[in-house]
């Protein structure tokens, strides 16, 4: 049954072709095991719910060079236990061991609001930590959810980083391993 109206069939079929295509290519590639922090040789992993938290700890854990990371919502919480602080921690960890760590937080301008609060705390927390942290323009929503590791992996879907979406909420995100992916992403952010 097409429900798209007759002069948008042949876009309608398009559409469905590319949706078909994707969706072959995410679950026919190798995936890279949960346990695994970053991929080998694979590609493409889907992070689903939870499995997005391990993934990137586990990522930023090993590395070496640089955290490019943007989020439209990072809110810690005070406990060691907070999933988002875990992340947080993590960051800063990376930077004291030599990596280069930039966070990219939104800050709305329209509302100011819990989001503003809970971003700024988090940056307080970061920068403490010696993170870079930038916030995109108030003019502008930056709703991305992105982080690139070292130039290679690409950490990307709808993930915030608050309790709710690491414990609570359906989530799905992907890991790629594509250095020339990861320039393109890395390339957008900082024109944030």
């Amino acid at each position: 049954m097409n429900l798209l109206p007759p002069h948008h069939a042949r876009t309608g079929r398009t559409a469905r072709l590319a949706v078909t295509l994707l969706l072959a290519i995410l679950f026919l590639s190798p995936a890279v095991p949960v346990a695994a922090a970053a991929p080998s040789s694979r590609s493409v992993a889907l992070l689903k719910n939870s499995d997005y938290l391990d993934a990137l700890v586990q990522g930023i854990r090993t590395a070496r060079q640089s955290v490019v990371c943007s989020c439209y919502l990072f809110k810690t919480g005070p406990s060691r236990h907070d999933r988002p602080r875990l992340i947080a921690d993590e960051l800063i960890r990376a930077r004291q061991r030599g990596v280069a760590v930039t966070v990219i937080l939104e800050e709305e301008g329209r509302h100011p609001d819990e989001l503003n609060a809970a971003n700024h705390d988090t940056a307080v927390l970061l920068r403490r930590g010696g993170v870079t942290v930038r916030f995109d323009s108030p003019r502008v929503t930056t709703h991305v959810k992105a982080v690139v590791i070292d130039n290679r992996y690409v950490y990307i879907g709808s993930h915030n980083l608050t309790q709710s979406a690491l414990a609570h909420n359906n989530e799905l995100s992907l890991l790629i391993d594509s250095p020339s992916l990861a320039a393109e992403v890395t390339g957008y952010l900082s024109r944030l």
